[in-house]
Order: C-alpha cells, then structure tokens, then sequence
C-alpha cells in the first residue's frame, strides 16, 4: 500500500513557493512516494528537471492559467516575478479559476494526500467534497508563521480583537512567551503589513488553509526554530512537523561561463577567503534608482571587496547602458574592490565560493536557507512582510546585522557601510561568523534532513492514510 501512496502539491505562483514545494517533490519521490505537481505552464518550464531515476514518480500537471476579461495581465505572466505588486490581485483572480481543472484532476486520480500552499483556499472545499485529507505547507519561517498567529486570530472578531490597528503589529503576541524581537516597527513597515495581510482577504484565505488541513509541514528545522515550532503546535492545536531544508540544486544548466562570468569566477578565486560581500535582492525585490544609490554609496564607503547581483528596477527597464543605473564614478571609485554583474546570476555557486564571507540581501527565507548553508555573515535589509520578521529573528538568534531603516523604509548609505564594516570587520562580525558556522554544520549535516525530518513527515502521511483504511 505504502509503495501506491500519492501526494498531490499545490503551491501558489511565486518563486519562493514554487521551488520549495518543487524540492519537497523531490524529497517525497526519493522515500518512493508517487507526487503530482500543480501548477501552470510557464512555471513548470522554469522549473529544474527532475533527476531521470525519479521521473516515474513526479508528474508535473500543467494547468493553462485562465483568462480573465477586463484583467490588467501582461500577455505570458504566470508569477509574481511577472506583475508588480498592484497587478498580483490579478494574478490570484486568474490563479483561483485553477480550482475548475484542479477539481476534474482530484475526481480522476483520488490521491490519498493534498499538500497545500497557505493562499489556495480553494483547495480545502475540493479535498473536502472527495475526502481527501490535506496537510499545508509553509514556504515561510516557523517565527513568521507564529507572528500571524491561529487562523482564529486572522479575520472576524478575533482579528478586531488581537489585531485591531498597525499599532497592534509593533510586538511580539502574547503567545510567544519567551524574549524575542520579531515584530514591526512603527510607520512604513506596520502600516504596510496590516493593510497587506490583516486588512484584507490574504487572512481569510491562510484562516480557511490552517482551520482546513490536518497538520502543518514547515520549511525549517529545530536547530534553528526549535521554540517557534513549540508555539506553532500549541496555537494551531495540530501536528506542526519541520521538513528541514531540502538539498540545493545544481547550478543551472545555462551558458554562465561566458566571457563575463569567467571573468567574474577569476577574480572572486584571487580574493581571500572569506573576504567578500555578496549583495544579491533576487528578482521579485526591484529596487529604486535611490536605493540602488544608496547601496552603490554604501558599499564603497564601506571599503570591502563585494561582488553585486543587481537586477534593474521598472524605472531603469529603459536605460541603454547598464552602467548608468550606477551613481556616476562608481565604477571607477571601486574598480579591482569590487565587481556589478546585472541581471541573472548563479547564486547557488556565487555563495559556494570560498572568497565569499558575507551576505547583504533582504533575508527572504529560502535566500536565508542558502546563505545559512554556507556559514556567511549576514547583513540584512529587508523590505517586505516576511523579510522583516525574518531579518528580526536572524538578529535574535546571532546570525546577523540589521541595516538603520527609518520610518518610511528608507536608508543611508551611512547605514550601509555601518553594518557592511560591523559585519565583516567587527568582533561582533566575529562572533556572527562563529555562529554562523555552528548553524551551517547543522544544515549541512549528511543524514539528518532526509534520513530524519523527511522520513518522520513520510511516516505521518504514511500512518494517515493507514487510519482511513
């Protein structure tokens, strides 16, 4: 029976969701678990392959994102890397129409499992109708998820009262008995929060996910949230099981050894070990003109070897010249210190580099998962929800340096250089680099997340689908 178990996966359509569901397919094939994948089809294409010995139990089932009349989409957006911000509400509009050929699938194939992602709500009255039993699965830290609270405390009354203003945002909640520094500060960060998540219909559909499913599976391990895990369990009052942090993949298979790249790899292998700051905001982050200023000026005030992935924002889409994204003379002023590249880059193997030592970046999770495996120091700045709770526990738990933001989400270059120079030249920077290699011993650990997280979360799907029969 066990050999027949079939999980299907669902995950929302950003990039931070589909990769980890993609990698927990990965792991559920590896322990012979049969997987199907939903998503649409630009996104499966953007997708790695999976290995050829585990291609007869993962099926990636592509659902054509439906059309909507009157809708704002861009002709080919499949993902929030395709809109911007304002747009997404589009994109969720086209994205829940999935549930018409998600609903057809379920009927066909009576899978013995749902693993649910927390926005498709519409998952829940589907595994419902065909009794099917769901588990969610949260891309996001334990400490984010506990910071939300009980789906209880996500709409109605139970909002009003837990979470009644911006304000109510700037603390930890009252279930979290222990110290801990992960909430919002006052002006840009609370007020976005509350009217992104607490205001609107993202807490009604997480609410119905988390009141809907039977356990919860998260994107983490104890050895760096053992606490947050506890208070998970107590407030969803249901199994909280962490699935550790799947292995990385491969660099991709593209052409990155150009001219260029070769250039780059060089330089990064004449450079001490453990000497340089990678800078890297990923792709669904665009930065201002002002902010990339502001960290051009940062980073050569700061005097330190860095090597920086930079993606342009929407205002620069239309410059010419790469260059002149940069502040005039930055190029000059840092020439053989430190090196732009624009556009795509392999972090993967940017981050293994033994030159690299340190890490500025907005401290999303899964970027968190992989600088963590390489033991860098971390200079953190975040910009969005989740990234700011993040950045709070990574400086709760001694991995990182904030940078100064002021009320409205800007910063300095003051600020930049600050925290560059305290990460990587400090005692304090010492002691985050200590730290830091503890905890990346942990990830790295050859047994302990496949042999030890993945196979407790196969044995309860297991044990599941025993106690329906």
């Amino acid at each position: 029976m066990d050999k027949d178990l079939h999980v299907v996966l669902v995950p929302y359509a950003a990039f931070g969701h589909l990769f980890p569901f993609f990698h927990l397919s990965i792991a559920l094939a590896e322990a012979g678990i049969r997987v199907s994948f939903i998503s649409t089809p630009r996104n499966i294409q953007r997708l790695p392959k999976p290995p050829s010995e585990l291609s007869a139990f993962i099926n990636l089932v592509a659902f054509p994102l439906p059309v909507i009349d009157g809708s704002s989409l861009p002709e080919g957006a499949e993902a929030t890397v395709d809109v911007s911000l304002e747009k997404e509400v589009d994109l969720r509009a086209a994205y829940d129409l999935l549930c018409h050929p998600f609903k057809k699938f379920i009927a066909n194939e009576s899978p013995n499992w749902i693993g649910v992602d927390v926005f498709p709500h519409w998952v829940i009255d589907i595994a419902a109708n065909f009794r099917v039993p769901v588990f969610c699965f949260s891309v996001v830290s334990a400490a984010t998820m506990v910071f939300r609270g009980p789906p209880e405390c996500l709409t109605g009354e139970g909002l009003k009262k837990v979470r009644p203003s911006p304000e109510s945002l700037t603390s930890p909640p009252e279930w979290v008995t222990f110290p801990s520094s992960v909430a919002f500060r006052r002006g840009a960060e609370a007020n976005g929060s509350y009217y992104l998540y607490y205001n609107g219909h993202l807490g009604e559909r997480v609410s119905k996910v988390l009141n809907g499913c039977k356990a919860v599976a998260v994107h983490t391990c104890k050895e760096i949230e053992g606490d947050y895990l506890e208070v998970l369990e107590k407030i969803y009052q249901k199994p909280v099981i962490p699935v550790g942090f799947f292995p990385l993949d491969q660099p991709e298979q593209r052409d990155y050894h150009d001219e260029e790249w070769l250039k780059i790899f060089n330089w990064l292998d004449q450079q001490k070990p453990k000497s340089v700051v990678f800078v890297g905001f990923g792709s669904t982050c665009k930065l201002s003109k002002d902010q990339v200023h502001e960290i051009a000026f940062g980073l050569e005030l700061s005097n330190l070897p860095f090597l920086w992935s930079l993606i342009k924002s929407e205002e620069a889409s239309e410059i010419v010249d790469d260059v002149d994204v940069l502040p005039p003379s930055f190029i000059k002023n840092t020439a053989g210190r430190g090196l732009v590249c624009i556009g795509w880059a392999p972090q993967v193997e940017i981050l293994a580099n033994p030159a690299i030592g340190g890490s500025m970046f907005h401290a999303g999770w899964g970027s968190v998962i992989e600088n963590l495996r390489y033991g860098h120091r971390l200079i953190v700045l975040p910009l969005v929800f989740d990234q700011i709770l993040n950045a709070r526990l990574l400086v709760d738990k001694g991995l990182a340096v904030q940078v100064e933001q002021n009320e409205d989400g800007s910063f300095s270059r003051d600020a930049i250089a600050k925290c560059l120079r305290q990460a990587m030249a400090s005692e304090e920077g010492n002691q985050i680099g200590l730290k830091a290699a503890e905890v990346a011993a942990a990830v790295n650990h050859p047994t302990l997340h496949q042999e030890h997280y993945i196979s407790e979360f196969v044995q309860y799907l297991k044990n599941g689908v025993r106690a329906q029969n």
